[in-house]
């Protein structure tokens, strides 16, 4: 009977054994700070994973500049970046693809009192501009100003800086106006400071209706389709993990720390940005308004976009 007893479970454990090593590990590369992570952790936090197809394997990355590096040289499968530097990177040969995430972008904020109140009286100010000269809502902002017969370019003095750096500069009064990420920008409002524009105003004033994702995971297309099954279910799980953060309070408490908010309003700033970028649908129609985009930023300056005037072929990747 004992040995009998030991038979079945060491069958059992080479059975759990095989189940696992089954599993389709994706190597996600993510920052601490990152909505990503957010999601992650709610999977997590819910027992997704759990019933998964797939295995998770959190790569922990310092900036968005160490995920490219790392997706690039196979050290992770999946990143968060941006469709612009996909296509680009199409464009040179590595073939990347893109499939959406968020839609929410930056924002073009100032004190509350500020008499900066459009475009035009940016003239001679100092602008904070989160993510360099080659920054996509930079470049959009400039093709607005270009609309309203503005140089922005050379009509303000630009100071570049990381974005927790800038907002300080904001705060501390050393900068008139500030064009940085949402996330940031959600806790400078949280503190009373105004928004003069969002990056979807800006696309919508340059006459663009579509909404157009500004964020996506970014993966190998080879790598996506060896592995297509796993992939469509770990974006359906992150969905439902977003709809949770974004209506169950319980669950959003949960992740609460991640989101390193320091007070209850930057809390409600914050959920309310990241459950604005939810993605509802991905369509031929944004995906043609994001060529419009693409045209706009190679005219303004071919360094981002690379050298290629349209979106490269492959660039947004189809789970069907």
């Amino acid at each position: 009977m004992n040995l009998k007893i030991c038979l079945l479970t060491a069958a059992a454990l080479f059975a759990a054994t095989g189940e696992t090593a089954e599993k389709t590990a994706i190597r996600i590369g993510a920052m601490a700070s990152g909505t990503l992570n957010w999601e992650l952790a709610a999977m997590r936090n819910q027992g997704l994973l759990e019933r998964a197809d797939f295995a998770i394997e959190n790569v922990a990355l310092a900036n968005q500049q160490a995920g490219k590096v790392a997706l690039q040289a196979g050290a992770v499968d999946l990143i968060v970046s941006d469709w612009i530097w996909t296509s680009s990177m199409r464009g040179e040969g590595a073939k990347l693809s893109f499939y959406p995430f968020s839609d929410t972008s930056g924002a073009l904020l100032v004190a509350n009192a500020s008499p900066i109140k459009t475009l035009a009286d940016l003239k001679g100010k100092k602008l904070g501009i989160a993510g360099g000269e080659l920054d996509k809502n930079w470049l959009l902002l400039q093709a607005l100003g270009r609309q309203q017969q503005l140089d922005l370019n050379a009509g303000v003095e630009k100071v570049y800086g990381a974005p927790p750096l800038l907002s300080q500069q904001l705060l501390g009064q050393r900068v008139d106006a500030l064009l940085t990420y949402w996330q940031f920008a959600a806790r400078l409002e949280a503190q009373g400071y105004r928004t003069l524009l969002s990056g979807e105003d800006m696309v919508r004033q340059l006459g663009i209706a579509e909404t157009v994702p500004s964020i996506g995971y970014v993966f190998k297309q080879e790598w996506a389709e060896q592995h297509k099954a796993a992939l469509k279910q770990f974006f359906e799980l992150s969905r439902q993990a977003r709809n949770s953060l974004c209506s169950n309070d319980a669950e959003w408490a949960k992740i609460l720390p991640l989101t390193e908010a320091g007070s209850p309003a930057e809390q409600e700033k914050l959920r309310a940005g990241y459950c604005k970028g939810r993605i509802e649908q991905w369509t031929p129609a944004q995906q043609a308004a994001a060529e419009k985009i693409y045209l706009m930023l190679h005219q303004i300056d071919s360094k981002l976009t690379g050298a290629a005037g349209h979106i490269q072929p492959g660039t947004f990747w189809s789970a069907d």
